[in-house]
């Protein structure tokens, strides 16, 4: 059975996207084509920059996919406008983004592909505090209300239950119904994607699981979540203090810690894997991956960039 193709959509203009791309490219080779929709002109650019020639085939939105040749790199060309003034400058980058976003939208919407990935956008910019994050908006453009973050390494991946949530509204938002949908969401995910029934830690809210106040929410909402799961058959257990969970004889126990909030799980691992992470979004009717970082504007054109996480995004989304 022929590979789908992968959907890449850069991102914005200003970002270290096409060096770690290129140099990913250098060094791994795709049983998928890929398909970048992008500003020709902008890749072609920084092919030259980057010394990486490759034969390069433009495309329509609406031309069938699946017989495309993968010793070329497949763009379906969306121009962006130049303004030297800043703010406009800004408008036009975001134009551009919501332009290669919705393309790529309506063709995995008719399904001729389930495979996309997007490079490193700068939210605060380029959603302007609409959405949480990019994973949010993908689940709003797809009516999926119930999606999940999964930071992924083969060794060890973390779900942060909340995510780009600011931390005094997190424990408002924590409920037994979340955790324990959250819970299914992930085994399902690793039953149907890696042919593996997961063990998962959940850490609690609160520092050592503990609270000075009356009420305790790693009592009153996470150990009962984490009970209802065990009686569906999830190997999971929990809740355990976040600043001892990540210790290297604990890790060996557990394919993956869900944690309250973003920062108490993404910390840890990127201590410990640092790009070596893919950034899945679970629940969606395709699957989403996204490097584990940011644009890192000001690396740009500094050819120091590191590629890994990228180059493993693409590898989980080659395999699949």
């Amino acid at each position: 059975m022929p590979h789908k193709p992968i959907i890449i959509v850069p991102g914005q203009s200003n970002s270290i996207f096409f060096e770690i791309f290129f140099k990913t490219l250098k060094k791994n080779k795709f049983s998928s084509a890929l398909i970048l929709i992008c500003d020709a002109d902008i890749f072609k650019i920084n092919a030259k920059k980057y010394n990486f020639n490759i034969a390069v085939n433009l495309i329509k939105p609406d031309q069938k996919i699946h017989l495309l040749k993968k010793k070329t790199i497949n763009i379906i060309n969306v121009k962006i406008k130049k303004n030297k003034k800043k703010i406009a400058k800004l408008h036009y980058d975001n134009k551009y983004i919501f332009d290669c976003f919705k393309i790529a939208f309506n063709i995995l919407k008719k399904k001729s592909t389930y495979k996309f990935l997007n490079g490193p956008i700068n939210k605060k910019n380029f959603l302007n505090k609409k959405y949480l994050g990019i994973t949010e908006y993908l689940a709003k453009n797809f009516n999926k209300k119930d999606i999940g973050m999964l930071i992924y390494n083969k060794e060890l991946s973390v779900c942060p239950l909340t995510t780009h949530l600011p931390i005094k509204l997190v424990s408002k938002k924590i409920t037994k119904t979340l955790i324990i949908n959250r819970l299914i969401m992930i085994n399902d995910f690793y039953m149907k994607n890696f042919k593996l029934k997961p063990k998962i830690a959940v850490t609690g809210l609160n520092p050592h699981c503990e609270s000075i106040l009356n009420y305790n929410e790693d009592d009153k909402i996470v150990l009962p979540s984490v009970n209802f799961a065990k009686k569906k058959g999830i190997l999971v257990s929990g809740p355990y203090a976040a600043d001892t969970v990540f210790l290297k004889q604990n890790r060996k126990k557990y394919n993956i810690v869900l944690g309250m909030y973003h920062d108490q799980v993404l910390t840890p691992l990127k201590t410990l894997f640092e790009y070596d992470a893919v950034n899945i979004t679970m629940g969606l009717p395709f699957l989403r991956v996204s490097p584990d970082h940011g644009p890192n504007e000001k690396m740009v054109n500094k050819n120091l960039s590191n590629p890994t996480s990228l180059a493993q995004a693409l590898k989980f989304l080659d395999k699949i």
